[in-house]
């Protein structure tokens, strides 16, 4: 298994707001949580979307608590979470997690926005937060792969606006700010993983390739930010790590199963936010004037 972040590695998610690691996990694993969500009819259930004002829907579904399943496998496994805990130098929990569906032809666009733009009404009070994002399909320009602007996390927090239903971040300061800040893609193979401070300007196109472009997020919140008031995301919740073996072990029991009943019972423990409580964009006002932060 990898080991932990070097000093080096730390020192350039703090510079660029985001650090790749290649291959953190490997094609076996990765293919169980592939043909996991592929297969799951519990997920495609809890699946809704969002306008992305570009006349396109981003798919997606979203929990809250990491579960038992290969989901929570891959959300609490330690080479996650040990590396969350290096970059937000502090004890992580589960915020959330979400799995992105940007199906082939019609997947949906994110616009420029910032992850604490939406956390920032949740009582969140600084931006010490972490997103993973696992590449589950092959993450391509064609397929609509993230796009991050590099270090542009120091920029503070950018007032946000309705986009369609998703949060937005001014369109005249993004602007501003890729003139003077690097525009990456970040092209991506199954099993890598991306670290992104929840404060660095990102988002993706939408996919008009023949080629899916799934992609699983998890969120940590560190302890000491733990939010002042109740939202629709958790407060400090401690986290149950799990060994890295988890992965494999609890992964390849959801397909030796059998009986149906054990296989949905993966999922159980999962507490899936419905559609109408995801209020971290809806809750936006056009008019508001955050100060930024």
């Amino acid at each position: 298994m990898p080991g932990p972040l070097t000093e080096a590695q730390i020192a350039d998610y703090d510079s660029q707001g985001f650090l790749l690691a290649s291959s953190l996990f490997d094609a076996d694993e990765i293919e169980l949580l592939r043909r996991s969500a592929k297969e799951d009819k519990r997920l495609d259930d809890h699946a809704f979307g969002r306008d992305d004002g570009e006349g396109g829907t981003v798919r997606l579904s979203l929990w809250n608590h990491p579960g038992n399943g290969v989901y929570g496998a891959f959300a609490r496994c330690n080479r996650i979470v040990e590396r969350a805990e290096q970059l937000l130098r502090d004890e992580p929990y589960h915020y959330h997690s979400k799995m992105i569906m940007k199906d082939a032809r019609v997947g949906g666009a994110w616009a420029w926005h910032q992850d604490y733009g939406y956390w920032y009404g949740n009582g969140v009070l600084t931006p010490n937060l972490v997103s993973c994002f696992i590449a589950v399909d092959p993450a391509t320009r064609e397929n609509g792969c993230l796009q991050v602007i590099r270090g542009s996390h120091a920029c503070g927090r950018v007032h946000h606006q309705l986009t369609g239903q998703q949060a937005g971040a001014d369109p005249e300061r993004v602007a501003e700010i890729l003139k003077r800040f690097e525009l990456v893609h970040v092209e991506m193979n199954p099993g890598d993983v991306l670290f992104f401070h929840s404060n660095l300007l990102h988002r993706s196109d939408q996919n008009h390739s023949e080629n899916p472009r799934w992609s699983m997020i998890c969120c940590y919140n560190a302890k000491s930010n733990d939010p002042y008031k109740e939202s629709h995301h958790p407060r400090y919740t401690p986290l149950d790590r799990l060994p890295d073996s988890a992965v494999r072990e609890i992964g390849g029991q959801r397909f030796e199963d059998t009986d149906v009943h054990q296989n949905d019972s993966q999922g159980q423990s999962m507490a899936w936010l419905d559609p109408n409580r995801d209020a971290s964009a809806t809750s936006l006002k056009p008019t508001s004037k955050d100060a930024d932060n």
